[in-house]
């Protein structure tokens, strides 16, 4: 990955960042402090240990500015805990680096057979902190879904990098429209940015509070 990546993704996560911090300061505070070196070391030491390949570059200096997410407690106003805090992105949570090699390693069974068939790719978003069903991948082609639900299946790339992910995901919140990336629009409920589709809301009890930001 390229210097232009890395600085490309140091400037959208620090221009959504500040978006967050005026206009969801809930999410904005779910945010963890970068990632401390030994961290990133530890995991990318066991992913080379099984899969024989580290960190993608860009993705490291993604958690120098942050190193995941965590959940801000709102029960006061979400009594169903049904608002993920940090769920800020349309495909959920910035992963630590621990968190986004445990799909990776799920592939893998008691006799070290390797069902994700040798593919190199980590995930750097998950739809939850375990991440073990659903997210995105990065490889060295990009960004694309992955998902456990019914086998292990690898979509294609949909972004060339986590730049251009984050990138598209400041111009749907800056100049839309809402609907750039997909059906899932942003919206803001409790201080929180959540990305809903209107026609079929995964909010229940508080969607009517959910205001759209377009």
């Amino acid at each position: 990955m390229s210097t232009e990546h890395t600085e490309r993704t140091a400037a959208a996560w620090q221009q959504l960042a500040a978006w967050l911090r005026v206009h969801a300061p809930t999410s904005h505070a779910s945010i963890l402090p970068p990632a401390a070196e030994a961290e990133v070391a530890e995991a990318e030491g066991r992913l080379r240990e099984h899969c024989g390949y580290g960190f993608p570059p860009e993705l490291v200096a993604l958690w120098a500015m942050a190193g995941g997410v965590r959940h801000v407690d709102i029960d006061a106003y979400d009594e169903e805990g049904e608002v993920a805090t940090g769920r800020f992105l349309p495909h959920g949570l910035l992963l630590t680096p621990a968190q986004s090699i445990r799909p990776r390693l799920a592939g893998f069974d008691h006799q070290g057979k390797d069902y994700w068939a040798g593919a190199q790719w980590v995930a750097p978003f998950g739809n939850y902190r375990e991440a073990t069903d659903t997210g995105l991948y990065l490889s060295a082609v990009g960004l694309g879904e992955w998902s456990s639900y019914e086998g292990l299946i690898q979509g294609e790339p949909l972004y060339p990098s986590i730049a251009a992910y984050l990138e598209a995901v400041n111009r749907t919140l800056a100049e839309g429209p809402a609907d750039l990336m997909g059906p899932q629009v942003p919206g803001i409920v409790y201080g929180c940015l959540v990305w809903q589709d209107p026609q079929a809301p995964s909010l229940d009890e508080t969607f009517d509070d959910w205001r759209p930001v377009h």
